[in-house]
């Protein structure tokens, strides 16, 4: 159970006080308290642990100081989206808005590997207009011999450039708890020039002490990646670890599964869940073409099959694209061979805006189709 409480009432204020005194005496139930900040106020929620089945709904609901009461019907209690629960999703960060209705690029290099072409790259970025990007510095890899990434040593010429070129936030993976410092520290040494959202790659999907350590931090968003092994269930509980520590600020991303069904392809492309997890939860969505698809194969119609992919995603509702580019592809140091050019960023921002229209539309075609039987139902109801 999910106890939302009056925009005044918070820890300390007598109202709160009052509430809390009123579960303790509940046995066999624990609270967990949490506030949530939005764009236009702070909320605190509380999340009641343990035999809440036998609490009277309608009670709690009569507390002084208590807005909504919801009753969790999915494990992932936080992140889930529960019978009669509206609260909002989504969230904002460093003047960009993420939500189950926004829509975001974020092309860039998978693995930085010099300052000209993570310039040359921003630059690219800045001429279409857009806001955000994806840059490696921490790279895992399957070999322990293959290239790992810069670290933290590339960390002020990439945040640097970013302000330059007015990108707002940065997708940027981390594989241990002290990159959070790290990247904190370079941030502040070089003016807070741009944002970062922490990056959950598929192999720490399940690394759960990793996902508490982010959890417990609030400075940063985070975009998780679905685990490339595992159920999508267990991946959602992956997000439920990050919220549970105090991060609800969570972007869902697809990536493909690993599978031998999808060849030839890197991995089966699982792009059809994107409504299954907007309507499971109330996390935004995204999806990664590149590492799903893996290669730069071209259809007899003249389309590469990562930018079918990526259509795929946004025409199902996809919140946010995150896509391999590169300034020179084959010199790239991780994932080369998946990576389109600079030159291909123009007609691939035009080819996502067209699948966002495409989706637009069906949505509001289902939603004239939805209206008559609405108002029926409501005249029925009337009468």
């Amino acid at each position: 159970m999910i106890l939302i409480l009056q925009e005044h009432v918070h820890a300390g204020t007598p109202a709160f006080v009052s509430i809390m005194e009123y579960l303790s005496r509940r046995p066999g139930v624990s609270v967990r308290a949490q506030e949530i900040k939005g764009a236009q106020q702070t909320l605190t929620e509380l999340y009641l642990i343990g035999d809440t089945a036998t609490l009277d709904r309608e009670e709690i609901a009569d507390l002084p100081g208590v807005e909504q009461v919801v009753r969790v019907s999915r494990e992932y209690r936080i992140v889930g989206r529960h019978q009669d629960d509206f609260r909002p999703s989504g969230f904002e960060y460093n003047g960009v808005t993420f939500s189950q209705d926004s829509f975001e690029l974020f092309p860039g290099l998978c693995a930085v590997d010099n300052r000209e072409h993570v310039d040359r790259t921003f630059a690219a970025l800045a001429v279409q207009g857009l806001r955000c990007a994806r840059m490696g510095a921490y790279k895992p890899r399957t070999s322990p011999y293959a290239f790992q990434g810069h670290g933290a040593a590339c960390l002020p010429f990439v945040f640097e450039s970013a302000g330059r070129h007015g990108v707002r936030v940065i997708a940027m993976e981390i594989t241990h708890e002290k990159h959070i410092q790290e990247i904190n520290d370079a941030l502040s040494a070089v003016g807070q020039p741009t944002g970062v959202m922490l990056q959950v790659g598929t192999r720490n999907t399940q690394n759960f002490e990793l996902l508490k350590a982010i959890g417990r931090q609030h400075e940063f968003p985070v975009l998780l990646k679905r685990g490339f092994g595992i159920s999508l269930e267990e991946s959602l509980n992956a997000a439920e670890y990050l919220a549970s520590e105090g991060n609800q600020r969570v972007v869902f991303c697809l990536r493909g599964v690993k599978t031998s069904l999808g060849d030839p392809h890197r991995n089966l492309v699982d792009f059809a869940h994107v409504p299954v997890v907007k309507r499971l939860t109330r996390m935004p969505v995204g999806v990664d073409p590149s590492h799903s698809v893996g290669r730069r194969d071209v259809g007899p119609d003249g389309i590469e099959d990562i930018h079918h992919a990526a259509a795929q995603g946004v025409i199902a509702g996809a919140n946010l694209v995150l896509v391999d580019f590169h300034p020179a592809p084959a010199k790239a140091l991780v994932d080369g061979p998946q990576a389109l050019t600079l030159e291909e960023l123009p007609l691939f921002v035009e080819d996502m805006q067209i699948a966002r229209e495409a989706y637009l539309k069906r949505r509001a075609a289902h939603e004239r189709a939805r209206l008559p039987v609405q108002e029926t139902a409501l005249a029925d109801t009337e009468s």
